[in-house]
């Protein structure tokens, strides 16, 4: 017997999740309209030690 193709997962949680941009604290502290959630990235960065991958930014999601 042959055997039948996978279908490929799809990554996305939900259809209509968006694709943001990962942005570090020096991307958010030179940002013009700085949120919430890139003001508590940047008061959790300047703790000494601090290690982040950075955080997603609303500002930079796909224009569709």
């Amino acid at each position: 017997m042959a055997k039948g193709k996978k279908k490929k997962k799809n990554s996305r949680q939900h259809p209509n999740q968006l694709n943001l941009k990962i942005v570090t604290s020096s991307t958010c502290q030179a940002c013009k309209q700085q949120c919430a959630r890139g003001l508590a990235y940047l008061e959790h960065m300047s703790q000494p030690g601090a290690i982040g991958k950075g955080v997603p930014c609303i500002l930079t999601k796909p224009k569709a």
